[in-house]
């Protein structure tokens, strides 16, 4: 069972910053996950449309620049990171789930993938695109066929996985309250694999091993590793 860091090791650091990604990285995760929204054509790495409740800044992501968003502390001195740095900074280290959350990041996207590819030597088969905009999901997979997607879900859908071997994803991404063995073994019955989030502590850790699923979403990298690891 893979262990992705959620936004980053954010259960101690600031989420969705350079250095929860790096310590990320330091604990030894599999993935890091991060969002990304659209900004003067650039994909900014934020949660919110809203700054309130992660950096020092207020109101809609949208009402500010590039050049103000940058001014503003995403915490512990932290700037709200630009996606490009992103990938500057893992360089390989680990692969990387990209969920899209604007409406409008596909054009960027598409753009920054082929800078990467071309710039950073970046293999595309390390990055994992996700959303819930399963349209945007679905475009995506049309402009760009070979790119690897996760199609999100926060409910457990009538026909489990059938929604996301329609967008030909390679994964479902379940919410840890909305996950059961029957979405799971559809989901492998698909071809697919299943990743869960967000799963933190011992009993949470422990269900979605007995589950047999493919990874999780964890907030705490390091933590998640060593209940893992106590299990062999």
């Amino acid at each position: 069972m893979q262990i992705i860091a959620h936004r980053g090791a954010s259960g101690e650091f600031p989420e969705n910053t350079l250095l929860a990604f790096q310590q990320a990285i330091a604990q030894g995760a599999d993935a890091i996950e991060l969002d990304v929204f659209a900004v003067e054509n650039e994909l900014v790495v934020i949660h919110d449309a809203r700054l309130e409740r992660t950096t020092s800044g207020q109101g809609s992501l949208y009402a500010h620049s590039l050049a103000q968003l940058a001014q503003l502390d995403a915490g512990q001195g932290q700037s709200i990171p630009l996606l490009w740095q992103v990938l500057q900074l893992i360089q390989g280290k680990c692969w990387l789930n990209i969920e899209l959350k604007g409406h409008d990041t596909l054009t960027p996207l598409l753009s920054l993938l082929d800078r990467a590819v071309n710039e950073l030597n970046v293999d595309l088969s390390t990055l994992l695109i996700s959303s819930f905009n399963h349209p945007l999901l679905a475009a995506l997979k049309q402009a760009k066929p070979s790119i690897r997607i996760g199609a999100l879900t926060a409910n457990l859908p009538l026909d489990y996985a059938k929604f996301a071997s329609e967008l030909q994803a390679e994964a479902v991404h379940c919410d840890v309250d909305f996950i059961n063995e029957d979405m799971v073994k559809d989901a492998k019955a698909r071809g697919l694999k299943v990743y869960v989030y967000t799963v933190d502590g011992e009993q949470a850790v422990n269900a979605m091993h007995l589950l047999g699923v493919d990874g999780i979403f964890t907030n705490y990298p390091a933590k998640s590793r060593a209940i893992l690891n106590s299990k062999d």
